[in-house]
């Protein structure tokens, strides 16, 4: 972990993710009218010059004709129109631009909000998706429109935007600051090159003031150096390259259990507002931190919850030791700073542990330290949980029943071994004692083992007398072993312990993640999610998501918890603000519950409530990262489930658009035959009324009620509007009847009937199997070759009987039987692509289905033509018809 010449896994992976992505430019500026658009404009005209293919997104010129005349010569996609409340909006055309593909486009004012209706709500969207089809992207922006910067622009303009970009867009681009000088900006704007003037006049009154301007000029500077010092950071990480690289100040604070931490937040704040700089509080987790209480956990907490207020990052470093720790989190954050704080020690105790301060001054050069004292009467008065500070009384037995056997097995063998030999011996429980028990029991043991060795084995016996002065160095040995063992178990077994902490929080990660991507269905999703943070943490779990009119439990772990006002009011909270509430936070404290907010950019998905069932803070401090990395891969997750959501909605939409037009095609020209026919013979009734005119009006006007009749039969599919009455039903009847109502359409072919009378009943509605006939025979009469017969066939074979309609004609596409019976489908180079709606046969087959039966199309295996068959199961097949009528 300290070879600063190791490429970072976690670097590497995140330049890996951006391959095929396009790259994002943005033109960075720190008022309206310092040029953004312009100079985005003309490095696009530049681009274009190279060879490039660019295109223009959408470009807000705002009337300046310097701006429009730099627009001319790149091609435009032109915008999407987009009607809302009775105007229409016009918006960039996203499917326009993904279609065209261009190498780069420029899309300027990325903070915009679309209209209702867009795809995305706003525009920095369809500039993420635009990236993700490997187009690059040049945009622009001010920096009051930064999310983070917000809330300070608005603390010395009075303005607050309300359209604003999530910083990990900005964080993820190229910045170029479009910059100039205060003065110069004013005089822009009284020229009217920036507004009109009269919107100039109050602009220069109240946000375009030179003090506005020159703080948010130095804004959009420090925000852009930021922004190139993270991206220098994440290369210099990706190739391995040691090094502080100081191009900007980094600091990092070491904070600990001790109140006195709260001071160390305080003052790393000060000093990083003074530096303007980016500061993490860590926190080294060593092995005394199993030793915590209820106390210390609640501090750390504490403190964890302060830096993140005062706009710190926090870090958890697990470590054998507190020096090891800040070294290794130092040298990868690249930190120029560090803050530590000074208790007041004994001489004794820094001899004994020596000083981190003095460690981390002489052992981190290219790092400036800053020591602040910490107040020693501040030490937490909690009762440290001390988990066998003196060993344990068990440890202590077997200590004494090893050196017991060692001496009567040293007895036993005494005759053939000598004085060094028998020592050697008793270091056998003196490393077992050691290694097992820990420092104090090895001590114990060593003792134990000088006292047997020389009452029973150094002469004089069975006195502690000794009489030979070398002797002395044995018991010495005896006692220096037994303290190295035990220090050397002790460090072996802390790295065991942070391993086996890590190996635990990865599988805990792998095994949450895993749960979770098996799931599509939000709820499903959100219960697992309680489920496992609940396992994981012991806790009860609670999602809530937004519904009219506040917050409702999706899902829970357990059907035994109670959200009362309170409860209620942190958990809103939570989710309009995007911060946690409740119990062990700041806010609303009271509440017995912890609520974290899921967000995904700066939408906030949902709010997970937890809770301890015998009370108490639901996640100690050293918990805190685990439930993070948990909160992060729970958010991610519920957003891939509400896009995956949105593009079944998208595709729905997109789908009943298909369909429209498709309707709208079918009905203007095949409603226009029957009318027209209408129309020409009804003008010929002037002249008189003949049978061939009543004729041509009522077999024209069946027709158009035909098609109508499919539309509407349709519609009620659609709306799942259907409503069966089943009950038995002849075949032989039922297509008789349908052969009836035919008879105009099928004129010209011979009805071929082969509907044995012995069939047995089936359990159908007859009216809309009478509907599947019709449209049946009307395919085949409109598509058969002229004066061809239909046949009309049933065969019963193998429990399953089978009605068909079979013609003669050209037939239908090899493997393509199917798509028939799609809504508005005609097949090109077929008997099917001649006329019609396209409905009837989608309506065969919806009917057919909602009826518990099959519908099936092949082409004649004996002649040329196509076969349209509607298939029964046994299960409609009435075999008792005076049972059957029960």
């Amino acid at each position: 972990m300290n070879d600063d010449t190791r490429p970072s896994p976690e670097a590497l992976l995140r330049q890996a993710s951006q391959e095929g992505r396009g790259r994002l430019k943005i033109f960075l500026g720190a008022a309206p009218g310092v040029g953004k658009t312009y100079e985005m404009l003309s490095e696009g005209a530049e681009r274009r010059r190279a060879g490039v293919d660019v295109v223009i997104g959408v470009v807000e010129t705002h009337g300046r004709a310097e701006t429009e005349a730099l627009t001319r010569g790149h091609e435009i996609v032109a915008r999407k129109p987009i009607p809302y409340e009775g105007r229409t909006l016009d918006e960039m055309d996203l499917d326009a631009i993904l279609e065209r593909a261009p190498k780069l486009v420029l899309v300027d004012e990325l903070a915009h909000t679309n209209a209702p209706g867009s795809r995305h709500p706003k525009r920095y969207q369809d500039v993420e998706e635009l990236l993700a089809a490997g187009i690059d992207v040049y945009s622009t922006i001010n920096i009051q429109h930064i999310e983070s910067l917000n809330d300070v622009v608005a603390s010395f303009t009075r303005v607050r935007v309300r359209e604003t970009v999530p910083d990990s867009i900005v964080e993820a681009a190229e910045i170029e600051v479009v910059d100039i000088p205060p003065d110069e900006l004013i005089e822009r704007l009284k020229a009217g090159k920036v507004y009109l003037p009269h919107e100039a006049t109050r602009a220069l009154a109240h946000f375009f003031s030179k003090s506005n301007l020159s703080a948010l000029r130095e804004l959009a500077l420090r925000r852009a150096a930021q922004a190139v010092d993270a991206q220098m950071l994440e290369h210099v990480r990706a190739l391995g390259v040691g090094g502080t690289w100081a191009g900007g100040e980094r600091i990092v604070v070491a904070i600990s259990e001790l109140p006195g931490a709260l001071g160390l937040v305080r003052a790393t704040k000060r000093i990083a507002d003074a530096m303007h700089a980016p500061w993490t509080a860590v926190y080294i987790e060593t092995p005394r931190a199993q030793t915590f209480g209820e106390a210390e956990h609640r501090q750390l907490a504490a403190v964890f919850n302060l830096a993140t207020q005062l706009g710190g990052d926090v870090a958890t470093v697990p470590a054998t030791s507190v020096v090891d720790g800040l070294k290794t989190f130092t040298a990868e954050a690249r930190a120029t700073q560090l803050v530590v704080g000074k208790s007041t020690r004994s001489r004794w105790f820094e001899l004994r542990h020596g000083s981190v301060v003095d460690q981390m001054v002489r052992e981190s050069p290219g790092i400036a330290v800053h020591v602040l004292p910490m107040d020693p009467a501040t030490a937490p008065r909690g009762t440290r949980a001390r988990t066998g500070g003196w060993g344990s009384k068990s440890g202590y037995a077997w200590t004494t029943a090893m050196v017991a056997g060692v001496t009567g097995v040293a007895s036993a063998l005494f005759h053939i071994l000598n004085l060094g030999n028998v020592a050697l011996l008793y270091l056998l429980p003196v490393m077992a004692a050691a290694s097992l028990f820990g420092l104090r029991t090895g001590l114990f043991a060593g003792v134990v083992s000088s006292i047997a060795y020389n009452f029973f084995f150094l002469p004089p016996t069975g006195t502690l007398t000794i009489n030979n002065p070398e002797n002395v160095i044995s018991i010495l040995v005896l006692l220096g072993i037994a303290f190295v063992t035990s220090q050397l178990t002790s460090r072996v077994r802390a790295q065991a312990d942070i391993a086996a902490a890590s190996a635990r929080t990865n599988a805990a990660l792998a095994g949450f993640l895993r749960q979770l991507t098996s799931l599509n269905e939000p709820v499903a999703l959100a219960r697992a999610i309680c489920e496992e943070i609940g396992r994981l943490f012991g806790v009860r779990a609670v999602i809530l998501v937004a519904e009219d009119p506040g917050l409702a439990v999706q899902a829970a772990n357990g059907a035994d918890y109670r959200l009362e006002t309170m409860e209620m009011a942190a958990a809103q909270w939570a989710y309009d603000t995007g911060a946690p509430a409740g119990r062990g936070s700041s806010t609303l404290a009271a509440s017995e519950w912890f609520f974290q907010p899921l967000r995904s950019g700066e939408r906030t998905l949902a709010v997970l409530g937890l809770a301890r069932e015998a009370g108490g803070d639901p996640v100690r401090s050293d918990q805190l990262p685990l439930l993070m990395s948990l909160v992060d891969q729970a958010s991610l997750v519920l957003e891939r489930a509400r896009l995956e959501v949105e593009m079944r909605d998208v595709d729905a939409v997109r789908e009943r658009d298909r369909l429209r037009q498709a309707l709208l095609s079918s009905v203007s020209h095949d409603l226009r035959t029957p009318l027209t026919s209408v129309m020409a013979a009804a003008a010929e009734l002037h002249r008189g009324v003949t049978p061939e005119l009543i004729d041509t009006i009522e077999t024209e006007a069946a027709r158009l009620n035909r098609f109508v009749g499919n539309l509407l039969d349709m519609a009620r599919v659609e709306a799942g509007a259907l409503r069966l009455r089943l009950e038995p039903t002849d075949l032989t009847d039922a297509v008789a009847g349908a052969v009836h109502d035919t008879k105009r359409v099928l004129e010209g072919h011979a009805i071929e009937l082969d509907v044995a009378p012995n069939l047995p009943l089936v359990r159908v509605d007859p009216q809309l199997l009478h509907h599947c006939l019709l449209n049946l025979l009307d395919n085949a009469g409109r598509y058969a070759d002229p004066g061809t017969p239909i046949l009309v066939r049933a065969e019963h074979r193998f429990g399953m009987l089978r009605l068909s309609v079979i013609d003669q004609g050209p037939g239908l596409p090899p493997g393509r039987e199917k798509e028939v019976f799609e809504t508005f489908r005609r097949l090109e180079g077929s008997d099917r692509a001649i006329g019609g709606t396209g409905l009837g046969l989608a309506i065969v087959k919806a009917f057919a289905e909602a009826m518990g039966m099959t519908v099936e199309a092949s082409n004649r295996e004996d002649l040329t033509g196509a076969q349209f068959s509607l298939c029964f199961p046994v299960a409609l097949l009435v075999r008792d018809t005076d049972g059957a009528n029960l």
